[in-house]
């Protein structure tokens, strides 16, 4: 396969998890990941410990995972429209560009003994920054790497690979930290960057576009995935079970720091040793989860991280002996990383890749801003009541997470959203058609009213207007912002379908997001057509001045 290309090679006929690493791209790409998040989690080891000897406070500590974690969920959304319309290729270089001179400049300030408190949120918020703008756009990649068959194996050895840099990462961090001081990670972390810059340089098929067509403007992208999100119940239920875990485990993550220096009496390497134990225990899991998934449903064994997580809090509040509590961690990962994953596949396989990136980025929003929202109110509890009180309010949370889940399963299943191809482009007149492309025309004139007459015997009325309104939801997540059905009064059995698209370019747009599940759906309303000839399509645009020559 050529370096450059996009990984287009026939998936091999396996189940094996590790069938994604006979792809050469993914195996490089991973591979380069692995060594930035190394980076990442030794900057992450130096500055949790740093805030602990700038300031005594446990919501001071608890900052640090906010700084990084408040940025990600603010712009997710805009990320993910980048993501979506842009060069991704492109952005990812300068972004990891920037990312590395953060770092460095954080290296400096720290060596030079000049650092304090709000300067080291202030510079963690700069890299949450980046990493918001990059995470979208990093997931946005994966359908590009494997073949389909493989997504669910890429998207788990990914969370894997970050795992894998958690085992790792924060036990170089609590020996450099140790040996060569906090500034030592900052600098790491610089130099990390360069491998994910180097192989986007090699790897050209990064640059691939997201979707077919006009390129969106990024503030109808916006809206777009927006919309997408509120009329797709399967996506609104991921988000849903996603916050509600990562709120109340975000304790544990965001007390670590304190519970290892202050509850356990431990130094920097103990806490990168707990870190560890985390990275460990989520490798572990990730080597598991096909095997459990291949005995229970994706719900099933997501209950059962949310178990785990919920002892995980209880005995972090219990135990107070330093080997006891490094056990735990290991808990502790295995279950983070069932849940992340069983969340993050879900999520990619009910968003269409035309609106992959926006879809990521809410759920990235979701992540984020419930860890950052978690993180804050834990510290807050562990400032007013203790450490152990804040870890026993997260498991009482967590225990209403868990209620949740057996009221609000996740979607079964994994519909089929490659794009059908079967709409074909309207027919336009040849007047229209030259005014439309004409320079002096804005290709985002609209509103663009699109009516579809069916003719449908009175035994099947009732079972039609099922199937329409069922069909409803494909016209409001692909592009439509309203939409009716009509029955007209002088001619009985006669419906019109009708929906409101912002703009022509937008349309056009929507006849390429049609997915090989929604022409299903399509299909079973039609089938209640009972005329000679297909249901009548018109295409009306708005009447304005320059429309008209």
């Amino acid at each position: 396969m050529n370096d450059t290309s996009l990984a287009t090679t026939a998936a091999p006929a396996t189940s094996s998890p590790w069938a994604p690493f006979r792809q050469r791209v993914f195996t490089i790409m991973w591979f380069a990941m692995l060594v930035a998040n190394m980076g990442t989690w030794m900057r992450d080891v130096g500055a949790g410990w740093l805030m602990t000897t700038l300031s005594p406070s446990a919501t001071a500590v608890a900052m640090v995972q906010v700084a990084t974690t408040l940025p990600i969920f603010l712009l997710s959304l805009p990320a993910g429209a980048l993501a979506d319309i842009v060069d991704r290729r492109r952005l990812l270089i300068g972004i990891n560009i920037a990312l590395g001179l953060v770092a460095a400049a954080l290296g400096v300030v720290t060596h030079a003994g000049a650092m304090t408190p709000v300067l080291l949120v202030l510079g963690l918020m700069c890299a949450g920054i980046g990493v918001a703008l990059t995470q979208p756009v990093q997931q946005s990649l994966t359908p590009l790497l494997v073949e389909r068959p493989l997504l669910r194996s890429a998207v788990a050895l990914n969370s894997m690979g970050l795992n894998v840099s958690r085992a790792i990462g924060p036990a170089l961090g609590g020996v450099v930290v140790a040996s060569l001081g906090v500034a030592a990670t900052f600098y790491l972390d610089a130099l990390s960057y360069l491998a994910v810059i180097g192989a986007l340089w090699w790897w050209k098929g990064a640059s691939a576009p997201a979707a077919a067509g006009t390129p969106e403007q990024i503030g109808a992208a916006m809206r777009a995935g927006l919309r997408y999100a509120w009329h797709a119940p399967a996506l609104q239920r991921v988000l849903l079970r996603a916050g509600s875990f990562f709120i109340f485990a975000s304790a544990w993550w965001a007390l670590l720091p304190i519970i290892a220096r202050r509850e356990l009496g431990g130094g920097p390497g103990y806490y990168g040793v707990l870190l560890s134990c985390v990275g460990a225990g989520a490798v572990a899991g990730a080597i598991l989860l096909p095997s459990l998934r291949a005995r229970w449903s994706a719900e099933t064994t997501l209950r059962g991280g949310l178990v785990a997580t919920v002892l995980v809090l209880v005995l972090l509040a219990a135990v107070r002996e330093q080997v006891a509590a490094a056990a735990v961690m290991v808990l502790a990962g295995a279950a983070w990383i069932v849940v992340l994953t069983i969340a993050n596949v879900t999520a990619q396989t009910q968003l269409p890749n035309w609106v992959r990136g926006r879809g990521l980025a809410l759920y990235l929003s979701v992540f984020y801003g419930a860890m950052a929202a978690g993180s804050f109110l834990w510290g807050q509890i562990a400032d007013l009541a203790g450490v152990p009180m804040a870890l026993w309010g997260a498991a009482g949370l967590g225990g209403i997470a868990c209620l949740l889940a057996w009221r609000r399963p996740l979607p079964e299943g994994e519909p089929d959203l490659s794009p059908s191809g079967h709409w074909p482009l309207p027919v336009l007149a040849p007047e229209m058609a030259h005014r439309l492309d004409s320079e002096q025309v804005d290709r985002d004139i609209g509103p663009v009213l699109i009516t579809v007459e069916y003719q449908v015997p009175p035994q099947g009325v009732a079972g039609f207007l099922r199937a329409l309104h069922e069909f409803s939801p494909q016209r409001l997540r692909d592009g439509a912002w309203q939409w009716g059905g009509y029955e007209d009064l002088a001619r009985p059995g006669v419906f019109v379908e009708h929906f409101l698209v912002a703009s022509w370019a937008e349309h056009q747009r929507q006849h390429h997001r049609v997915s090989v599940a929604d022409a299903d759906l399509q299909a079973r309303v039609r089938a209640f057509h009972a005329g000679s000839e297909p249901p009548l399509v018109r295409h009306l645009l708005a009447a304005h001045p320059q429309t008209r020559p």
